[in-house]
């Protein structure tokens, strides 16, 4: 074979070498991003229900009772809030932490529930606390649950039991994905009212550049509620947060510590919403409620 003969083969194979794997490096590029924008816009996400405390501020009502299954307008607050997240089309699993007190009375709850409900798949994580004085905290249950049950892989929307809204959530599920943390706002329109929640503000894209709990002089109407998302990738600093000492109670002080560290959106609640603190709160969304109740 002349070197000629030679040369043209080299040239050949090389050539032939390049196509075969800049076609190896383009579909393992193309593969990655079909991933990426699979795993971002179409991930199953898990539910985490906060209703491990113990409303002692409701005695006698809640003394042999949890408070989200005192019922509003007909039917227990929780069915209100579940009711309305069940539209979100990417649940996993619901995941709903309460005490060693009102545990076995979830699970009796759940049982019931998923009859009529059967593509919600529930899971009943007992805190193992007995008491307001060895009780966990949101933020301490919220991260007991994500070591517990290991899931820390998936998204994670977490939701308050007694925290009424009357319409269906399952944009603010879709709108979170947009943000590695999204808190949902509500303007409850009135600036001595929000002396006694968190007042937030926002940029003009959304995202919080203050967070401030029960504000002397607050800035705006808008309160964050008890409704927020994780993306999987924030869950990590869940562990930090407990780690550094913070006070694991109230789920806002966690996203007041996340919006200086990362960008949290928000999404304003539509409809009517209820924080239920107080016998005249509960009073009051039972008769708010019935309009909306379809019973």
């Amino acid at each position: 074979m002349s070197i000629f003969q030679i040369e043209r083969q080299s040239v050949f194979l090389n050539s032939y070498f390049a196509r075969f794997f800049k076609k190896q490096i383009l579909d393992i590029v193309h593969y990655t991003l079909r991933q990426s924008l699979i795993t971002h816009y179409f991930s199953f996400m898990n539910i985490l229900i906060l209703a491990a405390g113990y409303a002692t501020r409701l005695y006698p009502l809640t003394e042999n009772q949890p408070k989200p299954l005192l019922e509003v307008a007909g039917k227990p607050m929780l069915e209100w809030v579940i009711d309305n997240l069940a539209p979100i089309p990417d649940i996993e699993k619901v995941f709903l932490v309460t005490n060693n007190k009102f545990a076995e009375i979830f699970k009796t709850w759940a049982i019931s529930y998923q009859k009529k409900h059967p593509k919600l798949h529930f899971t009943i994580v007992n805190d193992g606390s007995t008491s307001d004085t060895d009780k966990l905290g949101a933020i301490g249950d919220i991260h007991y649950v994500l070591k517990k049950e290991n899931i820390f892989d998936q998204d994670l929307l977490v939701v308050a039991g007694d925290n009424l809204f009357n319409q269906p959530v399952a944009e603010f599920a879709s709108a979170a994905k947009a943000h590695p943390a999204t808190l949902a706002l509500y303007d409850v329109g009135d600036l001595e009212a929000i002396k006694k929640y968190n007042n937030v503000t926002t940029n003009e894209h959304g995202v919080i550049t203050h967070f401030e709990e029960k504000p002397a002089k607050p800035s705006s109407t808008l309160t964050g509620i008890a409704l927020y998302y994780y993306r999987s990738d924030v869950l990590p600093l869940i562990e930090t947060y407990i780690a550094e000492g913070n006070n694991p109670d109230q789920p806002g002080r966690l996203i007041q510590w996340l919006y200086p560290r990362l960008e949290v959106g928000t999404w304003i609640v539509p409809g009517t919403w209820f924080d239920i603190g107080s016998k005249e709160t509960l009073v009051e969304a039972n008769e708010v409620f019935k309009k909306f109740s379809k019973n």
